[in-house]
C-alpha cells in the first residue's frame, strides 16, 4: 500500500495530508501574526514619517523636538527607568539568592511573597503609595518637604511593580550551579566575599543583565503609575495618551510611540544578543550544588526577605485598607461603602465583567493558538523554507512592543475607514486580540521549552505506524506537556485581568475594562472605590492562581506521576 502525497509548489513537494494540514495551518498562524502585530506596527511607522498628504516627511519629529517640555518628557523617562533599573535587580537578586542559595524555612511562602505584586495592576502600587506617603499619607514625615507626587513615587511605585519581573529571571539565574567551584574556592581558603564575586555573580551575570533589560523597559513603558502618582512630571508614556486622548494628535502619538519603542527594543536587540553568547552552567560532569545551614548567611538573608516581604505585603495591606475604610483619613470606620459605590453606581461591575469575559476569551483562544504554533515551529519540518523563520521572527517581537505602541498602532490600522477589519475596533475581540499579542512571546517561551523536552523520536515512530502527528499532538505531546500548558493559560488570563496600557486606547464604553476604570476612577478623585476594584481584581488573580496550583497539584498525582522517580 503506498502512501498519498499531494504534489503543491507553494506548500512543497509531495507533502501528506498531515503534512500539508501542518503548513497550512502555519501559513494561517503567519497570516494573522502579519494582520495583528505586523501591519499595524508598519502603520504607525508610517503615521510618523508621513505628513497629512500621504508623502514622506520628518515635520511630525521636527513639530515633536519644537514642542515645550517633550525633550524634558524624554529625559525623565530615560533617567527614571536607570534608577529603577539601579534600585530593584540589586534588591531583586538578594531576594533570590536568599531563596535559592540559603537554608530558610518557609522558602515557598518568600517566593509568593516576591511575586505577589503580579496578582494586581501597576496602579496598586501607585495608590497605596499616595497613602502612605501623600498629601494625607500615613508615613508623610518621612519624606519631609519631598512630595510622593513626581519621580519619587513613580520610582516607588516602579520598583515595586517591576521587582517579580526580575525575581523570576533571577530565581531561574540561581537555580543552577556546580558545587565543584564552590568546592575549589573552599580548598583555596577564599572567603565569602570572594565566593561570591568569583563564582556566584560570574555564573549569574547573564540572568543579571536579563534582569536589568526588562526592568528597564518595564519602566520605560509604564503608563498607569506616572498618570496615577506622576503629578506634572511629565514622561514619554503619559505624552502619548495625551497626544491621542486628549488631543487626538494621532500623527503626534505615533512618534511619541515611536520613541518609547526605541528604547525598548534597543534593551530587547541587547538581551537577545547576550542570551546567544550564554552558556550552560552544569556540564555533564557538573555536581549540583545544595547549600549547607550556616546561620551567618541564613540569619541575616532571613531578615531580608522578612523586610522585603513585609513592604510588598504593606502595598497590597494599604490598597485592601483603603478600599475598607470609609472616608480617608476622617473616618476609618470600616464598611463596603466604596464596593459598593464602584459596581454599582460608578458602574464598574460591568468593567469587571467586561474584564472575566475578555480575560477567559483571552486564555481559551490564545492558550491553543500558542501552543499549535510552537508546536508546527518545533516538531513539523514541512513547508517553504521562508515560511519558519518569518513565525519565528514575529513571535519574538512582541516581547519588544510596549501596550501603549501596540495600542496606537492598533487605533490607527483597524480604526481606519478603508480596512475591512474596521468593524473589530472597541469590541471585546479587538481587546482579546491585543492580550494575546502582547503577551505573546513569553507564552511562546514557555510553550517551546516544554516541546524541547520531548524527544522527536515521536514523531518519527507515529510517522512509521502511519499515525497522524495530530493524533500524536492530542495523545502524547498535549498530556506531557499539560503542565506548561496550565501555566500559559494562568499568565494569559492574570495579565488579561491586570493590564492597563494595552487596552486604554480600544475600549468604548460597553467594553470598558476593569483595569481602565481604575484609571477613570483616580482621575475623578475616588481613590476609595479605585482601591476597591483594584482589591477585587487582586483577589480573583489569586483565586485563579490557586486554583491553578491545585490543578497542577493534581495533575502531577494522578496523570503525571511518570515524572515521579519510582520507589
Amino acid at each position: 500500500m503506498t502512501r498519498r502525497t499531494l504534489s503543491l509548489p507553494w506548500l512543497g513537494e509531495g507533502q501528506t495530508t498531515s503534512e500539508r494540514l501542518s503548513t497550512g495551518l502555519l501559513i494561517g498562524a503567519a497570516f494573522l501574526l502579519c494582520v495583528f502585530l505586523i501591519l499595524p506596527l508598519g502603520v504607525l511607522l508610517m503615521g510618523s514619517l508621513f505628513d497629512d498628504a500621504g508623502e514622506f516627511s520628518l515635520v511630525r519629529f521636527i513639530e515633536f523636538a519644537a514642542t515645550p517640555g517633550m525633550g524634558r518628557a524624554v529625559w525623565n523617562t530615560i533617567w527614571v527607568a536607570l534608577v529603577v533599573t539601579v534600585i530593584t535587580v540589586p534588591l531583586a537578586f538578594l531576594y533570590a539568592y536568599a531563596i535559592q542559595r540559603a537554608c530558610l524555612p518557609l522558602r515557598g511562602v518568600w517566593r509568593i511573597v516576591g511575586l505577589s505584586a503580579l496578582l494586581g495592576p501597576s496602579l496598586v502600587g501607585a495608590i497605596s503609595f499616595i497613602q502612605w506617603f501623600g498629601t494625607q499619607g500615613v508615613l508623610k514625615s518621612w519624606l519631609g518637604d519631598s512630595s510622593v507626587y513626581g519621580p519619587i513615587g513613580i520610582i516607588l511605585s516602579t520598583v515595586y511593580a517591576s521587582f517579580p519581573h526580575a525575581l523570576m529571571i533571577l530565581v531561574v539565574a540561581l537555580a543552577t550551579a556546580d558545587a565543584r567551584l564552590f568546592e575549589a574556592a573552599e580548598a583555596l581558603s577564599a572567603s565569602r566575599w570572594r565566593k561570591f564575586v568569583t563564582v556566584t555573580l560570574p555564573s549569574a551575570r547573564y540572568g543579571l543583565i536579563s534582569a536589568a533589560l526588562v526592568v528597564f523597559s518595564y519602566s520605560v513603558s509604564e503608563f498607569g503609575i506616572p498618570k496615577v502618582i506622576g503629578g506634572n512630571f511629565p514622561v514619554l508614556a503619559v505624552e502619548v495618551y495625551v497626544q491621542v486622548v486628549g488631543m487626538h494628535n494621532f500623527g503626534r502619538g505615533a512618534v511619541v510611540a515611536l520613541l518609547l519603542l526605541l528604547p525598548v527594543l534597543v534593551a530587547f536587540i541587547v538581551d537577545w544578543r547576550i542570551q546567544r553568547k550564554q552558556q550552560a552552567s552544569l556540564t555533564a560532569r557538573a555536581v549540583p550544588y545544595v547549600p549547607r545551614p550556616d546561620w551567618r548567611r541564613d540569619l541575616p538573608l532571613l531578615a531580608y526577605c522578612v523586610l522585603v516581604s513585609v513592604a510588598m505585603l504593606g502595598v497590597l495591606g494599604m490598597a485592601a485598607y483603603t478600599s475598607l475604610v470609609k472616608f480617608w483619613p476622617y473616618n476609618l470606620e470600616l464598611s463596603l461603602t466604596h464596593y459598593r459605590y464602584g459596581l454599582a453606581e460608578a458602574g464598574v461591575l460591568d468593567a469587571y465583567l467586561n474584564s472575566l469575559k475578555i480575560a477567559g476569551l483571552t486564555t481559551l483562544v490564545g492558550t491553543p493558538f500558542i501552543f499549535l504554533v510552537a508546536y508546527l515551529l518545533e516538531k513539523n519540518r514541512s513547508g517553504p523554507a521562508w515560511l519558519r523563520p518569518l513565525v519565528q521572527g514575529a513571535a519574538a517581537l512582541p516581547m519588544g512592543v510596549p501596550g501603549l505602541v501596540l495600542g496606537i498602532g492598533y487605533i490607527l490600522f483597524f480604526n481606519h475607514p478603508s480596512n475591512p477589519l474596521n468593524g473589530l475596533y472597541q469590541t471585546l475581540a479587538i481587546m482579546v486580540i491585543a492580550n494575546v499579542v502582547h503577551y505573546y512571546t513569553s507564552c511562546h517561551l514557555t510553550a517551546l521549552t516544554a516541546l524541547k523536552s520531548i524527544d522527536r523520536e515521536f514523531e518519527s515512530v507515529s510517522a512509521s505506524l502511519k499515525v497522524s502527528q495530530f493524533v500524536t499532538l492530542w495523545r502524547v505531546t498535549l498530556p506531557v506537556c499539560l503542565p506548561a500548558v496550565l501555566e500559559i493559560a494562568r499568565y494569559l488570563f492574570i495579565n488579561a485581568m491586570t493590564t492597563v496600557s494595552a487596552l486604554v486606547f480600544l475600549y468604548s464604553p460597553e467594553t470598558l475594562p476593569a483595569s481602565v476604570s481604575i484609571l477613570n476612577l483616580d482621575e475623578a478623585g475616588e481613590l476609595g472605590p479605585a482601591a476597591a476594584m483594584a482589591t477585587l481584581i487582586v483577589i480573583t488573580c489569586a483565586l485563579v492562581s490557586l486554583a491553578y496550583s491545585l490543578l497542577t497539584h493534581f495533575l502531577f498525582r494522578r496523570q503525571q506521576a511518570w515524572r515521579s522517580p519510582s520507589r
